[in-house]
Formats: structure tokens, C-alpha cells, sequence
């Protein structure tokens, strides 16, 4: 069970948000229909997830969300939106969202994307899996770099796309975590990468990872 913020300016949609959460053993504590109240709101009720609209008035979903990220990184947000291109997608989990699932997704799929999320995973709607995974916006190098890392830079790298801390990467691998600390920067200077963002969009195109299996284990820890 996870605590939820639903940020969205219809009311008929937090209400059906609200029944679907609260149907999946969630508890919606707070609502917001404003940009510009969600950051303070989150800040005030400190849930375990945010779900937030990108369309909101006041201030856009973008913008909300850098702020909630900055001001509570403890929230993880799940973006709820009807805006399906991929650009979308991709400046929403750059700007820091654990996951993105569209307005016509349905109950099943949110509750598996909340499920994921609260405990620490990745999701993004299956819809848009197969253009994200070949998105070609991003600053992701081409194979050759990937292709110089070595046997154990790529095992630490697939734990780093599901989202393993350097402790867990050093669990995992029986290395100790400052050993599993210097192959992580050094993987991430090797493949010109700024985020773990780009790390599991880098493991997207090259069919490492799948969207839709991105509901079993953790993803993303930004």
C-alpha cells in the first residue's frame, strides 16, 4: 500500500483515479487541481508517490515536476497524461519521473505502475515501448562505446539499468560497494551518460531491457 497526491485539474478524473487507487489498497491523501499548489502540497503531505497530469494551469507538468523532485526527492511521480509521443516520455523521465502511463491505459495497468514505482522500480506504458526504446532524441552513444566495456562493466551496468544502488550492484556481484562505486563512474564516463536515465534508455535501444517486462523488478533510482 502505497500514500498518492493526484494532481489534475478535472475533478471527474481524480475521482476515478481515487477509485482505482483506493481499490488497489492505496490511500489517496491529498489533491491537487493547480500547478502551482502541487509542489507545496507534496512538500506539506509528503506521499510516497505523486501522480501528475502534465496539462495542469498555472504551471506546466514539467515544471511541477522539477520542482517536486527538488524539493521532495523522497516522492517518486508516476506522469498520467493523454499526451502520447515520445517526447513526452522522454522529457518527463528526464525532468525525473519513475514512469509515464497514459489517461486510456487501463485500471490493471496503473495499479501495476504504482505497484512498481512505490517499490522503488521504472515503468512506462507499454503503448508507447517499441518508440521509446528507438527514440532517437536522446544523447545515448552508439554501440562501439558500449562495446568497449568490459565483462564486468556490463554486469554492473544491466544492475544499474534495473536500478540497483552501488551497495545492492555490490551485493549482487560479492565486490564491495566502493569497488561497485568507481565501475559505475567509470561506465558512465566510458558511454558519455549524465543520469540513470540515460543508462536505461541506452539499455532500451539496444533491447538489454524491455518496456514491457519494466514492471517486475526496480528500474530507476534517479
Amino acid at each position: 500500500m502505497a500514500t498518492l497526491v493526484l494532481a489534475d485539474d478535472h475533478a471527474l478524473v481524480r475521482v476515478g483515479l481515487r477509485r482505482v487507487l483506493e481499490s488497489g489498497g492505496h490511500a489517496v491523501i491529498g489533491e491537487v487541481g493547480d500547478g502551482l499548489q502541487v509542489a507545496q502540497t507534496v512538500e506539506r503531505l509528503k506521499p510516497e508517490l505523486l501522480l501528475l497530469d502534465l496539462g495542469l494551469p498555472g504551471l506546466h507538468g514539467l515544471d511541477v515536476l522539477r520542482d517536486v523532485r527538488r524539493r521532495v526527492p523522497a516522492t517518486r511521480v508516476l506522469v498520467v497524461s493523454a499526451y502520447n509521443r515520445e517526447e513526452y516520455v522522454v522529457s518527463a523521465l528526464r525532468s525525473g519521473a519513475a514512469g509515464y502511463v497514459l489517461k486510456g491505459s487501463d485500471a490493471d495497468e496503473l495499479l501495476d505502475a504504482v505497484r512498481t514505482i512505490a517499490r522503488g522500480g521504472y515503468y512506462v506504458v507499454r503503448q508507447l515501448a517499441g518508440s521509446l526504446a528507438h527514440c532517437g532524441q536522446t544523447p545515448i552513444p552508439g554501440p562501439d562505446a558500449y562495446e568497449q566495456l568490459t565483462s564486468r562493466e556490463r554486469q554492473v551496468f544491466m544492475l544499474m539499468a534495473e536500478g540497483h544502488s552501488a551497495y545492492e550492484v555490490a551485493a549482487h556481484l560479492y565486490i564491495s560497494p566502493r569497488t561497485a562505486e568507481v565501475h559505475k563512474l567509470k561506465i558512465m564516463r566510458k558511454l558519455g551518460l549524465r543520469s540513470h536515465t540515460d543508462v536505461v534508455l541506452l539499455a532500451l535501444r539496444r533491447g538489454l531491457l524491455s518496456l514491457d517486462d519494466a514492471g517486475g523488478a526496480p528500474r530507476l533510482e534517479p
